[in-house]
C-alpha cells in the first residue's frame, strides 16, 4: 500500500481528505508546520512539513507514494510559486510516484493575479517529470452556505449583491472526496480537472431556506459587507457561470446538491 501524504494538513480542507483517507484504510501523513500544535490527525501520522523549510519537507515526504499538495494561501505571487516549488523538488528527491495538486479554475489560462501562482506551479508540477493530477477548485460553497444563513431566516430577507447571476461553488467536503479518489486511483494520473458544483442563484437559495426553514425568505439585491463583495461582484459579471462535469465524475456521484447543504448548514 502507496503511502499518502497531505500536506498543509491542519488546515480545513487537509483535514477531511485526511479523514477521508483514514477511514478507506490507507496509510497516511499528515505534513504540517507546528506538528506539536495538531499531535493527532484522524489517526494518521503527523510529521514536520514546512512550505518554507525545504529540508523539512524533504523529510516529511519520506516513504511516500503519492503526496496531495494543498495550495499555500500567502498572497505574494513569488513567494507562493517558492513554496509550491519546495514540495515539488521534495517530491523529486524522494522518488513520490504521484503528486496532486488543488489549483483554482481558469489557472490553465494564466495571466491573471489571482491565478499566477497557480498557473506557474502547473508548470512547474508537469516540467517536473512525476506523475500529476491538477485540481482545479472553484471557491468554496462554505463561504456562501453556512450556519450565517439562520440569519437570514430569522429576518425573512436573504441579501447578495449578484444581480441573481449563477455561482458554481462547491463545498470543501466534496472537493476533499474528489482529491482522496484521484490519489488512490491510478487512472486520473495525467489528468487537470475543473471542478465546479451545480451553479446556483442567491434567488434560489432563499426559495430552498425557505422550504427548509419553514419560514418565508425574501431575496434582496443590495450591498453587503466588503468581505463577500469581491466575490458577489465576480458572480454579478457572471464570472463564476461555467460548469463542467468533471467533479460528479471524479466523485463517481452526483455532488452534494444546494438543499442538502442548507439543510446541513441550517441542521
Amino acid at each position: 500500500m502507496d503511502m499518502i501524504v497531505v500536506c498543509a494538513a491542519s488546515g480545513a480542507l487537509g483535514r477531511l481528505v485526511v479523514a477521508e483517507l483514514v477511514a478507506r484504510g490507507e496509510r497516511v501523513v499528515a505534513a504540517v508546520r507546528d506538528p506539536n500544535r495538531v499531535p493527532d490527525l484522524n489517526g494518521a501520522e503527523v510529521r514536520h512539513g514546512d512550505y518554507d523549510e525545504p529540508a523539512s519537507l524533504r523529510s516529511a515526504l519520506t516513504g511516500a507514494g503519492r503526496v496531495l499538495l494543498i495550495s499555500s494561501p500567502e498572497l505574494a505571487t513569488d513567494r507562493r510559486v517558492a513554496q509550491h516549488r519546495a514540495v515539488i523538488d521534495a517530491a523529486v528527491a524522494n522518488g513520490v510516484g504521484a503528486v496532486a495538486y488543488t489549483s483554482f479554475l481558469g489557472a490553465d489560462r494564466g495571466g491573471d493575479p489571482m491565478n499566477a501562482a497557480h498557473h506557474e506551479t502547473e508548470r512547474a508540477l508537469v516540467g517536473s517529470g512525476l506523475g500529476h493530477v491538477i485540481l482545479r477548485h472553484p471557491f468554496y460553497t462554505d463561504a456562501f452556505v453556512n450556519a450565517g444563513l439562520r440569519a437570514a431566516v430569522e429576518s425573512g430577507v436573504l441579501l447578495s449583491a449578484t444581480g441573481g447571476r449563477g455561482l458554481n461553488t462547491a463545498p470543501r467536503a466534496d472537493l476533499a472526496s474528489a482529491a482522496a479518489n484521484v490519489l488512490t486511483d491510478d487512472a486520473h494520473l495525467g489528468r487537470a480537472y475543473d471542478l465546479t458544483g451545480p451553479v446556483w442563484t442567491y434567488p434560489r437559495l432563499a426559495e430552498v431556506l425557505s422550504q427548509v426553514s419553514g419560514t418565508p425568505v425574501e431575496h434582496r439585491d443590495a450591498d453587503v459587507p466588503a468581505a463577500m463583495g469581491f466575490l458577489m461582484g465576480l458572480a454579478r459579471a457572471g464570472a463564476l457561470e461555467r460548469q463542467t462535469d468533471d467533479l460528479r465524475r471524479v466523485l463517481g456521484r452526483e455532488p452534494a446538491t444546494l438543499r442538502q447543504l442548507v439543510e446541513r448548514a441550517l441542521g
